[in-house]
């Protein structure tokens, strides 16, 4: 099948490999003059590393890893331990991966490497898809056109390819704006845990973790704005007014904070779940069809989880498309649905705006961590469980019971 997917981002890229893995003709096109990504680190949760083993990257994918020791929420002040969650063995011999952090650049370059040249085409934004029959054309700003069998639009929140098949939509500022920076420390050091920090405070909430093997820090931190802020990467921010914002928190996040050189912020913006993804020979994955707020670190992990997906479904169904494009959806959408509302609600909890909600909150985290300490918290048992190396199987019991 020939496929071309717009856009050539964690998604994307993904998405290429596991195709070409299953014997498809791929190329992808990318409105930049080159792969990249910001300077910027990720979590990849056990559900995206297991997408990861499935396409047999795992091993050169843990040479970029950092392995945090737990992820834990403490009080923006004082620092107290609210909850916890191991990430040792028991941790990763119960979602079969483990918990990683690495940075974004890192990430990509895992996939791009594996993509032979040919298949990757720069400096083409796409105007628009059309389609006829069995196939389907994309439209490109230099007057270029590609047909194919298979288009799959991957090119983020403001896609191009959703808008020709759905129309604008219902694109949302949520009030919220995110300061991203690097901090080298060249190790871990005092001030800084080597775990997934979760710092709740009013309004606002900060995350701290190590990248680059632990040579740098990489900081989130989220707070509520009156006034809209850009959806972009790349827009400087002032180190001055982010010090400002989280003025009074805790002394460990003000020395990490004094330190940094950089600081970069965007506005977060999310849709609310769609209801189809696909019509004819046209389809999404990634932001492009189920943007989400980051409060779940699993905005790469779903892209990752659609490529790997979309790869299995093709190879379950290698001569119906339809069929095949029906599953994917089957088994992706109520997902990632319920991964966006979940991400939104967390928006919610983590600004609480009173001490009064904050205690009642930190003593149910208290209460839960009691129950059960891999539960508790953020509450990420049912994302991390998820393995899309069964997705074959889980089709197959799912035919059988209906027919």
């Amino acid at each position: 099948m020939k496929i071309a997917i717009i856009g050539g981002g964690i998604g994307g890229t993904a998405a290429a490999y596991a195709l070409l893995q299953k014997g498809h003709q791929v190329e992808i096109f990318e409105q930049a003059p080159q792969f990249g990504e910001v300077g910027a680190g990720i979590q990849i949760t056990p559900n995206a590393v297991k997408a990861i083993k499935g396409l047999g990257l795992y091993d050169r994918f843990l040479t970029y890893a950092f392995y945090p020791k737990a992820v834990v929420g403490r009080n923006w002040q004082t620092a107290q331990e609210n909850f916890r969650i191991d990430l040792g063995a028991e941790f990763r011999e119960h979602y079969d991966a483990p918990f990683i952090h690495i940075h974004r650049a890192d990430l990509l370059d895992l996939f791009v490497k594996e993509l032979p040249p040919e298949v990757c085409h720069f400096n083409k934004a796409c105007t628009g898809i059309t389609q006829s029959g069995t196939t389907a054309e994309a439209t490109f700003s230099d007057g270029t056109t590609v047909t194919a069998d298979l288009i799959v639009g991957a090119d983020g929140l403001r896609s191009v390819v959703r808008r020709t098949l759905f129309g604008d939509g219902d694109l949302r500022w949520t009030g919220h704006q995110c300061y991203r920076a690097l901090v080298p420390t060249g190790g871990v050091v005092d001030y800084v845990n080597p775990d997934s920090t979760f710092w709740m405070g009013p309004n606002s909430h900060v995350v701290t973790y190590y990248v680059k093997g632990g040579d740098m820090v990489n900081i989130v931190a989220v707070t509520e704005s009156s006034e809209w802020v850009a959806e972009s990467w790349s827009t400087r921010a002032s180190k001055d007014e982010m010090l400002a914002d989280f003025d009074g928190w805790h002394s460990s996040l003000q020395d990490l904070f004094s330190r940094v050189d950089e600081v970069y912020n965007w506005g977060l913006f999310d849709r609310d779940p769609m209801e189809t993804w696909t019509r004819g020979c046209v389809t999404l994955l990634g932001d492009a069809c189920h943007p989400m707020l980051p409060f779940l670190s699993q905005g790469a992990a779903m892209a990752i989880e659609d490529g790997f997906v979309l790869g299995e479904a093709l190879g379950v169904f290698p001569d119906d498309l339809d069929r095949a494009l029906a599953a994917y959806e089957k088994e992706r959408l109520p997902r990632t649905a319920r991964v966006q509302l979940e991400a939104r609600e967390r928006g919610r909890t983590y600004h609480l705006p009173t001490p009064e909600e904050m205690a009642a909150r930190d003593a149910e985290y208290a209460r839960l961590q009691k129950e059960d300490p891999r539960k508790t918290g953020i509450n990420t048992d049912w994302v991390y469980d998820y393995d899309p190396r069964q997705f074959a199987k889980r089709h197959a019991v799912l035919d059988e019971i209906a027919s």
